[in-house]
């Protein structure tokens, strides 16, 4: 289990991504410069409990129809090996030192869990409370066998990044498609296989869902 720690970090989230959105290829653009707002998310926990997981939603400002961006992220205790073009930021936290700050895409164990989830062996948490499930996150299982995938390549797309992965002895390739653009859904009466459907935030205070991570 994850322990969050409510404490300062050095610089912050939020500027960290100021400085990186505007890198992306997905990235839209906002006048007078990024601005982001934390607007929602949910955590998943590593088994061996040496890296955070978050899967953050921003919207880039407060003005209505702000675009918002899904932004997976990892928060690691040392550098990950090969993953420099990945890396967000470095941050001082309070209590656990400098912090590497990694596009959770590329990184394997945010990968590996987020097939766990999909084949119902992880359970999505609540982005800011220990140990407490987020019941608002939905999760189909994709059509594919996805038991025990490893990553395999990366490929970031005009809305959405490609994380194609592939399971031990499976004929093919999984996609999955972490959906960097979030746009509102409506959910149909027979959920779609492979779905990570959740909530975010919008500037006017106002909820709304749709998915996150398609196979």
């Amino acid at each position: 289990m994850a322990v969050i720690h409510h404490t300062t970090m050095q610089p912050t989230k939020l500027e960290l991504l100021a400085s990186w959105l505007p890198t992306r290829d997905w990235y839209a653009g906002r006048e007078g410069g990024p601005s982001p707002e934390k607007a929602g998310g949910f955590r998943l926990d590593d088994p061996a409990g040496e890296v955070g997981i978050e899967f953050m939603v921003v919207t880039d400002g407060t003005e209505e129809g702000a675009a918002a961006y899904l932004v997976p992220m990892t928060y690691r205790g040392a550098p990950l090996e090969g993953a420099e073009h990945a890396l967000i930021g470095t941050s001082e936290h309070g209590v656990l030192g400098t912090r590497w700050i990694y596009d959770g895409a590329h990184d394997p164990v945010l990968v590996g869990e987020l097939t766990a989830l999909l084949r119902g062996n992880a359970v999505a948490q609540h982005q800011s409370v220990d140990d407490t499930p987020d019941l608002t996150v939905s999760v189909t299982a994709p059509a594919g066998d996805a038991a025990g995938a490893e990553l395999v390549r990366v490929v970031d797309g005009t809305d959405h990044t490609a994380v194609v992965v592939r399971a031990p002895g499976a004929p093919e390739e999984l996609t999955l498609r972490v959906r960097r653009v979030l746009r509102a859904a409506e959910e149909s009466g027979t959920p779609e296989p492979g779905r990570v459907t959740a909530e975010w935030r919008l500037p006017d205070g106002s909820t709304a869902r749709g998915p996150y991570v398609t196979v």
